[in-house]
């Protein structure tokens, strides 16, 4: 009996905090800083898609979906880390809130994610696919979930280990600067160091595809560079979170209209001005 009201008491603060615990792990952890065409965040209560907008902050566990035309930069708001979600894609935000490495998960779709650090400074973070966990410490890389058995992971500047989940861990390779991996369903990871001219093609294909929806971009936007990211297909991050759009369209800057002509001399007198 004298064990009654501790165990009341007890079952009172987890009650107290349960709804603590649920805005924990519903924290924002990554707002909308440039998008184009349709993107849209899926509402866990109703199913339906919303369509984001410039300076949206989306949730842990939030699923994101690119259509045809769809592109949106986010940047996250723990270290300033920066991602980009392609054409035909869906990724889940942390979709486990407890461990803060872990970044994203892509279902589908394309990928390409810059991880900020200190110099010298590791910044571990995870990204996961159906078939394959990509470890990262601070780099630039792009993941392509082709289908649900096959992964291409293609780094352009750092460390990344991917790490093959369909397969019993025999080892797990690590790519640098240049460097490509394919990951299928079944399949070891291997990499051969000796013979990398498969892997470069890849990792060729991987940036011009990202090229190619950079240009149209571009070119619907009638200008010469991305809203806050820095030139086209450079990487660059220019000013974080800033962005030149008009929130809500989805299309970036209006074109900068053309000066007005300059008029025309005026004529002269009449002759011998009588």
């Amino acid at each position: 009996m004298g064990t009654t009201p501790a165990l009341l008491t007890a079952v009172a603060v987890l009650v107290c905090l349960a709804p603590l615990h649920a805005q924990r792990f519903q924290q924002p952890v990554a707002k909308v800083v440039d998008l184009s065409g349709q993107v849209s965040v899926l509402d866990g209560d109703s199913g339906f898609q919303k369509p984001l907008y410039l300076g949206l902050e989306v949730k842990q566990t939030q699923v994101i979906v690119t259509g045809p035309d769809g592109w949106a930069k986010f940047q996250y708001t723990e270290d300033g880390s920066t991602f980009e979600i392609f054409p035909k894609s869906k990724v889940v935000f942390q979709e486990h809130p407890a461990d803060w490495q872990h970044l994203l998960n892509i279902w589908i779709g394309h990928v390409k994610v810059w991880i900020q650090h200190a110099p010298g400074v590791p910044n571990y973070k995870n990204v996961n696919t159906p078939t394959a966990v990509i470890s990262v410490r601070g780099t630039i890389f792009s993941v392509d979930v082709v289908d649900e058995d096959t992964t291409v992971v293609s780094v352009e500047t750092g460390i990344v280990d991917v790490k093959n989940t369909t397969v019993p861990i025999t080892n797990v390779p690590r790519l640098t600067d240049g460097q490509s991996i394919t990951v299928i369903r079944g399949v070891a990871a291997l990499r051969n160091p000796n013979n990398n001219n498969k892997n470069i093609i890849v990792g060729k294909a991987v940036r011009a595809v990202e090229q190619a929806v950079y240009e149209v971009i571009m070119q619907r936007r009638g200008s010469i560079g991305l809203a806050g990211s820095g030139p086209i297909g450079t990487g660059a991050q220019g000013d974080k979170g800033k962005t030149t759009g008009t929130a809500g369209t989805g299309t970036g800057g209006a074109p900068t209209p053309p000066s007005a002509p300059t008029p025309p001399p005026a004529p002269p007198p009449p002759g011998g001005g009588h």
